[in-house]
């Protein structure tokens, strides 16, 4: 996938999911596409360059799809499942390594870990597959693949001076996204609303850590930072908060908030409950836009 635009000129990898052209990525290969000016162009491993579109994308989660203006014949991708994978299990990255050609790079490695957490792109992403293999700038949406050639995850990072150490999105944590983009309900051009918080799920984190905080609730996202000026500190949301109730609903996981909030518009206001030091308290946000 190659982005081109007055301000942006970046490439990635992508991941066929039907016949229609319709490619799954990360949401920072497509970072700084406006729809306007922002050119996208679907590079297909026979050669054939196809122009394309964003659909949608949760930048919160590093999720994007793209589609094709024409449908190009290409096979779909099998998308398998990440929950039966062991570590030490064969996995292959495949993806658009350094952008060195039309054909992908293909590297191989075992399941280092599971369940992995990291900070990257202002954004907090969890349920990480760890792997030992070479995953290179541009490889960032390509497939990580089992042994039966099934996507289990979505290439997404790598940390800096360090050899060995690549992480990929979960492909059953994906998989819910994909639905909610292809329904309309992603980001397409900035204007989604935004409240301003990074969250874990309070299940994820150590006991010493909610013991500091005075957490009680056994559910809920627990609130590790908040941005100056977003909607969820000018409504009093503080780092330790745990959100338990978003509009009436309960979160019982990180991944509610988002999926309530995305239910809103820009501009509206939204009664988000929190626990603070085993007690709750009722705080009133104005939801902000995430392009600014």
């Amino acid at each position: 996938i190659r982005i081109e635009s007055s301000s942006v000129e970046a490439s990635g990898s992508g991941i066929v999911i039907d016949d229609a052209g319709t490619v799954l990525t990360n949401a920072h290969v497509i970072s700084g596409t406006d729809g306007l000016s922002s050119a996208i162009t679907v590079q297909f491993h026979d050669g054939a360059s196809v122009p394309a579109q964003l659909v949608g994308s949760f930048p919160d989660q590093d999720v994007a799809i793209v589609r094709t203006v024409e449908p190009h014949q290409s096979t779909p991708a099998e998308l398998g499942s990440s929950e039966a994978l062991t570590v030490g299990e064969d996995v292959i990255a495949i993806g658009n390594a350094l952008n060195l050609g039309a054909q992908p790079s293909v590297t191989r490695g075992i399941v280092s870990a599971l369940n992995r957490t990291l900070a990257a792109e202002n954004v907090v992403l969890e349920n990480l597959i760890q792997t030992d293999a070479a995953i290179n700038p541009g490889n960032s949406g390509g497939a990580l693949v089992n042994s039966y050639g099934q996507v289990v995850g979505v290439n997404t990072a790598i940390i800096n001076n360090s050899q060995s150490l690549g992480f990929a999105l979960s492909i059953d944590s994906v998989k819910p996204l994909i639905e909610e983009i292809l329904a309309g309900r992603g980001d397409v051009d900035g204007d989604s609303p935004f409240l301003g918080v990074t969250t874990l799920d309070v299940q994820s984190q150590q006991s010493d850590v909610l013991a500091r905080y005075g957490v009680v609730t056994d559910h809920g996202a627990f609130v590790t930072s908040v941005t100056a000026g977003t909607a969820a500190a000018n409504a009093g949301m503080q780092p330790g908060d745990v959100i338990v109730r978003v509009d009436g609903q309960q979160v019982e996981s990180n991944i509610d908030v988002g999926t309530i909030i995305r239910g809103f518009d820009a501009g509206d206001s939204v009664e988000i409950v929190v626990e603070r030091r085993g007690r709750e308290m009722t705080l009133n946000a104005t939801l902000g836009r995430r392009g600014g």
